[in-house]
């Protein structure tokens, strides 16, 4: 199992992207909105006021997604979509992806179970 966590920098992709997590067989996930610290530092922190130039025309927030995936097609199965979607996210400000490994998790609800 893996945990997938992915920050997206354009908020206007959203909707498509989790649409693509639907896609690729990511049945839940958890979302929250979510800060870079460069924007902290420029905004909140006199000392790095130089950062606001160049953060000029960055949206302030992201939005974070995470979730438990047990299969590795799936993560390369949304990876590639999320990159169609974003237009590849080796280009500066898209956002990033990563995974963690995950030893133990209780309570992942599969959504093709009945209540």
């Amino acid at each position: 199992m893996k945990l997938l966590i992915f920050v997206l920098n354009k908020e206007e992709y959203l909707e498509e992207v989790l649409e693509a997590f639907v896609e690729a067989g990511i049945e839940g996930a958890t979302m929250f909105d979510s800060e870079g610290m460069g924007r902290f530092l420029a905004y909140e922190i006199p000392l790095y006021a130089a950062f606001k130039e160049f953060m000029k025309g960055n949206k302030p927030y992201n939005k974070t997604i995470i979730s438990v995936v047990k299969d590795e097609k799936v993560i390369e199965r949304v990876k590639s979509l999320v990159d169609q979607i974003v237009g590849g996210l080796e280009k500066p400000g898209t956002g990033i992806m990563f995974t963690v490994p995950v030893d133990w998790a209780a309570g992942l609800v599969e959504f093709n179970e009945e209540y």
